[in-house]
């Protein structure tokens, strides 16, 4: 039979205030209403006894020491282990308090450092997905057997096929609108001829590979990130360690070498659909006609624009392949992880992507290639 928890009030010797005592079993499912009828009590107690009680817990601790403090009495007759309970709950000065509000100042410093540790490990644990994949990247060679030819196929039709008329548009609007605006600031000196270096440069040495990059990165760096999320999530990539089939060689190397592989093809395709968006509008904006347009873009544009595009591009690929295979490899949790590592991967390689660009722009410019 269930022993409840009970108090008493008795009178105390020498005539000061009563003592509250409490009996029975003080654990969570014995308390019952004790909790509310003590509260109901009024008067003052000299002291809280609590040598009748046959066991204690965690709550029932609480609820005494909670009771005590409020009253402002003191607790007697405590066993060893309510002894231990009290010391290990504290003093409970107040139980809705709030925690201590920090300054903005102090608050806004805190968030900034543990942003900065957060870069400063996820930079190292990068760095280490980075070792990892070269390192099955140099096991495929030595043992080419275990390269994965179908999936590279399967990935470079999905990053890069699949992708030309997405691409192609989005590079044919954008030669327009450079070569559109461009013309109006340029017709302000009477160059609009000019409006030809303008677009071809600026689409074979930077926009072409830079919103190629863009595109992949959030239309084929998200599926990676998703994809081996997901993986991870339903512990397929586990049951691939268990097996002994290498995750990284399975799902990372051939996904990055695909992106590595079309990057530079897709961005030079992107450079050409932009300059011919660039030539279709001259051709009625500006009355330059088409194929002259085209062809004074082969004599402004120098071949080193173009080789910076190619050495920009795989770079480019690198990154956006390695943040969304990352990112998918951190999945765990739950299905919300899946679209926070895929949102998280995007961000991260455009974001690299255009910073490592600006860099590009200064170093081949000191370099001579203008």
């Amino acid at each position: 039979m269930r022993q409840w928890a009970d108090f008493t009030v008795s009178e105390s010797d020498g005539g000061k205030a009563p003592v509250l005592a409490l009996s029975g079993s003080l654990r969570v499912h014995a308390i019952g209403d004790l909790e509310k009828r003590l509260r109901e009590l009024d008067g003052t107690y000299s002291r809280l006894d609590i040598s009748g009680l046959t066991d204690i817990d965690t709550t029932g601790a609480w609820l005494a020491l909670d009771f005590a403090h409020e009253r402002g009495i003191e607790i007697a007759g405590a066993s060893d282990r309510a002894k231990r309970l009290f010391a290990a709950i504290g003093d409970v000065d107040d139980p809705d308090a709030k925690p201590e509000q920090l300054s903005f100042l102090r608050r806004s410093v805190g968030e900034l450092g543990l942003l900065v540790s957060g870069w400063g490990r996820g930079f190292g644990q990068t760095v280490g997905f980075l070792g990892e994949l070269i390192c099955a990247f140099g096991t495929t060679i030595a043992h080419p057997s275990r390269f994965r030819g179908k999936a590279l196929v399967h990935h470079m039709q999905h990053v890069g096929v699949n992708a030309l008329w997405i691409v192609g548009l989005m590079s044919f609007l954008i030669g327009i609108v450079i070569a559109q605006q461009g013309a109006v600031q340029l017709a302000q000196f009477g160059a609009e001829f000019y409006t030809i270096n303008l677009t071809g440069r600026l689409s074979m040495r930077e926009l072409g590979v830079l919103m190629t990059a863009i595109m992949v990165a959030g239309r084929s760096g998200s599926a990676f990130a998703a994809q081996i999320g997901t993986m991870k999530l339903t512990e397929e990539v586990d049951a691939m360690r268990t097996i002994g089939v290498s995750p990284m060689e399975a799902l990372v190397l051939p996904r990055v070498l695909a992106a590595m592989i079309m990057m530079p093809l897709l961005g030079f395709y992107a450079a050409i659909c932009s300059i011919i968006g660039g030539a279709f509008i001259s051709n009625f904006a500006l009355d330059i006609p088409f194929f002259a347009f085209l062809r004074r873009t082969q004599e402004v544009v120098p071949l080193t624009d173009v080789w910076i595009g190619f050495i920009k591009a795989p770079v480019f690929a690198l990154i956006v392949a390695l943040a969304g295979c990352y990112q998918g490899m951190r999945v765990s949790g739950n299905a919300e992880e899946v679209g926070t590592r895929t949102t998280q991967a995007v961000v991260t390689a455009i974001f690299t992507v255009i910073v490592l660009d600006a860099f590009y722009a200064v170093f081949f410019t000191e370099l001579g290639w203008k």
